[in-house]
């Protein structure tokens, strides 16, 4: 099965896995590290789910070469890690940490002597909190303009440190969930439940990959790009009144983040009874700065229906009818062709515009047990990754140029908000003392990686 499927992708195609800082390093007082938003968060009472801290997590911080021998036995072409800006530079401005440089530069020589292409991501959801706290240019946070310039300085100090080496960049992870559920409704942190006051964080967070796209390239980086996560909405009914809360869905969570890199404007928001964005003269044309690749994360379908009449926002979320779901439950469906849909109205909607795709993120948390003696049968993880990946082909022979596929996640890691209740990775992590045994996925996908490149070798 595993070369049927190697078999429908084009020669040069990539294969990769993900993690980010804050679920795996651990070491969260360790070697000058600051504290950022996730900090305050997982220290708050009551916001994770069964309490945990995310130290020591997977420990990677301590377990380099452990992680790196996984990817190489996995047969990855590149590894999608990121850069915890709080490790870097403790306060979100001034000097760098040294010990936090000198850790990913450790990584970076481990994974190129191992014959992996490094990809970090410069942000993935650690705001510094004295950047938080700051709420004196308008906002706090990503309310606030001056996060997109102390990014960009940011940017710059890793750039200089690693971008002798390192030529492959995301810049921001999920702009969409930092927005949604750290600004709106307050699922994630830094837990503001603003609802659409919430919006100008999208339009910062977009300028911060504007001001640091330049900086990267300046530093010899070859490919930049940034990561959202998007969904393909669907009606609960086929009524006109569905139909137009899947408009309105589709905005916030698709088109607002999407549309300006893609098109240089950002959707009518207006229509849908939105603020206009706090857009100065010459940001959109920053924005829209050509991307190298644009980052899809993809986990799930939406299905939204029209609203009550007490509510608001202009759609009601619902279960995905007659899907089976993942361990998040019923908001989180398994429908694989969603994946293509969302692959092929992408490259409708905005065809010349829309640069090669890089999934940046996919895959499914299953309910698994703390503690294993060998390797763990989790095949509803290899059907979800089969399906998925099968999507990504129909959608390649489509005419959508995707150029990387990349599981989330390597390792099962600290979920935020639900600690580790759900486990994503394709390597068991016992979280007493942080040993790895890979599952029956990771020898799967360590096969489809090894029969592509059989099949492009003997085509």
């Amino acid at each position: 099965m595993a070369r049927d499927l190697s078999a429908r992708f084009p020669r040069g195609f990539r294969w990769s896995a993900a993690t980010a800082a804050f679920q795996v390093e651990g070491a969260r007082a360790e070697d000058g590290r600051g504290r950022s938003i996730w900090d305050d968060f997982v220290d708050s009472p009551g916001q994770v789910l069964d309490g945990s801290t995310a130290d020591p997590a997977c420990d990677s911080y301590h377990r380099i070469a452990d992680d790196v021998g996984l990817l190489s036995e996995l047969g990855v072409d590149r590894y999608r890690f990121s850069i915890s800006w709080v490790r870097v530079q403790p306060d979100g401005r001034g000097a760098a940490n040294p010990a936090g440089l000198d850790y990913y530069s450790r990584l970076v020589d481990a994974l190129l002597d191992a014959g992996i292409t490094p990809f970090p991501t410069l942000y993935h959801w650690d705001l510094p909190v004295s950047l938080q706290a700051d709420g004196s240019q308008g906002g706090s946070g990503w309310l606030s303009r001056d996060t997109a310039e102390r990014f960009g300085e940011y940017a710059a100090i890793v750039a200089g440190a690693l971008g002798d080496r390192v030529k492959h960049w995301y810049t921001l992870n999920e702009p969409a969930s930092t927005t949604l559920e750290g600004y709106a409704i307050g699922a994630l942190a830094p837990g503001e439940t603003l609802l659409f006051d919430a919006l100008p964080t999208v339009h910062h967070q977009l300028l911060a990959h504007a001001r640091a796209w330049p900086v990267l390239r300046d530093h010899g980086a070859e490919q930049i790009g940034i990561v959202n996560n998007h969904t393909h909405v669907r009606p609960l009914h086929d009524t006109e009144a569905d139909l137009q809360a899947v408009a309105a869905y589709d905005v916030i969570h698709n088109r607002i983040f999407a549309d300006p890199l893609l098109t240089g404007a950002y959707p009518d928001l207006e229509a849908f009874g939105l603020p206009p964005m706090p857009v100065h003269d010459g940001d959109l044309e920053a924005i829209a700065a050509p991307c190298d690749f644009y980052g899809v994360n993809f986990y799930n379908p939406t299905t939204v229906t029209a609203p009550a009449p007490d509510n608001p926002i202009g759609f009601d979320l619902v279960a995905t009818p007659g899907a089976p779901v993942t361990g998040f439950g019923e908001m989180w469906p398994v429908v694989p062709s969603a994946l293509a849909d969302l692959l092929i109205d992408f490259r409708e909607r905005y065809g010349d515009g829309l640069p090669p795709i890089v999934i940046g993120e996919n895959g499914a948390s299953y309910p698994e047990p703390e503690h294993v003696e060998g390797p763990l049968e989790d095949r509803e993880r290899v059907d979800y990754l089969r399906g998925h990946i099968s999507a990504v082909a129909d959608a390649v022979e489509a005419g959508v140029r995707v150029e990387e596929y990349t599981v989330w996640s390597l390792l099962d890691n600290f979920e935020w908000a639900s600690g580790y209740t759900q486990r994503f990775g394709l390597v068991h992590v016992d979280f007493d003392d942080a040993s790895r045994t890979p599952k029956r996925s990771f020898s799967w996908y360590r096969d489809l990686i090894a029969a592509a490149r059989q099949s492009k070798a003997t085509s």
